[in-house]
C-alpha cells in the first residue's frame, strides 16, 4: 500500500498564503532602470520603488534604504525584480533567503533589459515563468540555470504545484525525483482524475498492474488510500487537491461529529483527506461554528452559496420538504458539491445524525 503523509508546515497552505500577496514588485536605482520600469508597467501590473531621491509619477520611494526596503517587500510580494546589477541583488536578499516554499521570486534585468535572469525560486515561486514572460515581453534573453528546465524535462515541484498537491518528504522526494529526471532515468507517472500540463521526461503509466520495465521510481498522482504497488524501486504518491465536498446540518452539530461523519464518508470510499479543495454550503449556514470549525481544521476555503444559486440545481436532487420548511430549499450539499464540482460529483449522499454529505471531484485543483 502506498502512504502518503506531510512532515512539514502545509506546503499547501504556505503557497496559499504567498498567492495572497501583491504579485510584483520593480526595484530601481538608475534613471535608465526605471526607464525600464515604465515600460513593464504598461505591460503587466506591477508596483515601481525607486530611491527617494529618483521618486517621480509611477513610483514609491524606498522609504529610507534599499535595504530596508527589500527587506518589507521581501516577505510582502510574490516576486521581485532589480533591476540593477546582479551583485547588488544577492547582496541585498542574502540576509532575508529562507525556504523554498516561502521565499518570493527573485528576478534580475540590467538596465538596458538585454537579459532576465531567473535568480530566486524558479519553481515553486513561478520565477522561471516569470522570467520567460518578461523576456518575451520587453524583447529580452531569459536566463534560466535550473537543471530540469536546462535539460528540457518536468520538475516534480512544478507537478506538485500545478495539482495543489500534498506529498510526504517534499524537499527529498523533489531534490531526488528532479535528480533522476536530469539524468535520463526513466521515472513513471500515473495520474488518476487530473492533468498536468507539462509530464517532459516522465514515462507514462495508465495500469499499476502493469509497470513498464526499468522504471528508477514511480510517481503517483491520486487521492486515494487504497493504491496497491508491487515494485522495489521508490514509489512517491501525490494525493492532489481536488475533492470538494457539499455539506448541510442540523444547527449546533458538535464539531467533532460532524468530523467524524465525513472521516466516515471518505472511507467508503478510500480517499485521502488531503485531498479536500473546499467546502460549501447554503448561506443561511455562514455561522455553523462546526462547518466553521471542519474548514478551519482542514484548512480549506468554506463557500456558501445563495439560495437562489442552490435553486438552479435544486431540481437534479431528491428534496425534503422539512429541509425546505427550514431554509427554503430542498436540498443544500447536493446542489452545493455540484457547483463547486461542476456537475462531477463522486459517490451517493450520506445522510447521518442529521448530517448530509455529497463529494465531488474538481476538474481544475488549484
Amino acid at each position: 500500500m502506498v502512504k502518503s503523509t506531510t512532515t512539514q508546515n502545509s506546503m499547501t497552505q504556505i503557497l496559499a498564503m504567498n498567492l495572497e500577496k501583491p504579485e510584483l514588485a520593480v526595484l530601481t536605482v538608475t534613471p535608465g532602470a526605471k526607464a525600464q520600469a515604465l515600460r513593464l508597467a504598461k505591460l503587466i501590473p506591477c508596483d515601481c520603488y525607486t530611491s527617494d531621491k529618483l521618486v517621480s509619477e509611477g513610483f514609491i520611494g524606498f522609504n529610507g534604504s534599499m535595504a530596508d526596503c527589500v527587506t518589507r517587500l521581501f516577505a510582502s510580494y510574490q516576486s521581485l525584480l532589480f533591476i540593477c546589477a546582479t551583485g547588488i541583488t544577492v547582496r541585498m536578499i542574502a540576509p532575508l533567503v529562507t525556504d523554498k516554499l516561502a521565499d518570493p521570486a527573485v528576478l534580475v534585468m540590467d538596465e538596458q533589459a538585454q537579459h532576465v535572469i531567473s535568480l530566486l525560486s524558479g519553481h515553486v515561486g513561478g520565477g522561471n515563468k516569470l522570467t520567460m514572460q518578461i523576456a518575451q515581453l520587453l524583447g529580452a534573453t531569459p536566463v534560466i540555470t535550473t537543471a530540469t528546465d536546462v535539460n528540457q524535462v518536468a520538475a516534480l515541484d512544478t507537478l506538485i504545484q500545478e495539482v495543489g498537491g500534498e506529498v510526504a518528504a517534499y524537499r527529498q522526494q523533489v531534490k531526488d525525483i528532479n535528480q533522476m529526471l536530469v539524468s535520463g532515468q526513466q521515472v513513471g507517472l500515473y495520474l488518476e482524475q487530473v492533468t498536468v500540463k507539462d509530464v517532459r521526461g516522465f514515462v507514462a503509466v495508465e495500469d499499476l498492474n502493469q509497470l513498464p520495465s526499468e522504471l528508477a521510481a514511480l510517481v503517483i498522482v491520486s487521492n486515494r488510500t487504497d493504491l496497491q504497488v508491487n515494485c522495489d524501486y521508490p514509489v512517491i504518491q501525490i494525493i492532489p487537491k481536488n475533492i470538494v465536498v457539499g455539506m448541510g446540518c442540523r444547527r449546533d452539530t458538535d464539531a467533532e461529529l460532524i468530523y467524524q461523519t465525513l472521516c466516515q464518508h471518505l472511507a467508503k470510499y478510500q480517499l485521502d483527506m488531503k485531498a479536500i479543495k473546499q467546502i460549501g454550503s447554503v448561506i443561511i449556514k455562514q455561522d455553523e461554528q462546526g462547518l466553521l470549525a471542519l474548514a478551519k481544521r482542514l484548512a480549506v476555503p468554506f463557500t456558501v452559496f445563495t439560495i437562489e444559486e442552490l435553486q438552479q440545481h435544486e431540481h437534479r436532487f431528491a428534496a425534503s420538504e422539512f429541509v425546505r420548511k427550514t431554509l427554503g430549499i430542498g436540498s443544500v450539499s447536493q446542489p452545493s458539491a455540484w457547483i463547486m464540482s461542476d456537475g462531477n460529483l463522486l459517490g451517493e449522499t450520506l445522510k447521518q445524525d442529521g448530517i448530509t454529505i455529497t463529494l465531488g471531484v474538481s476538474i481544475c485543483c488549484i
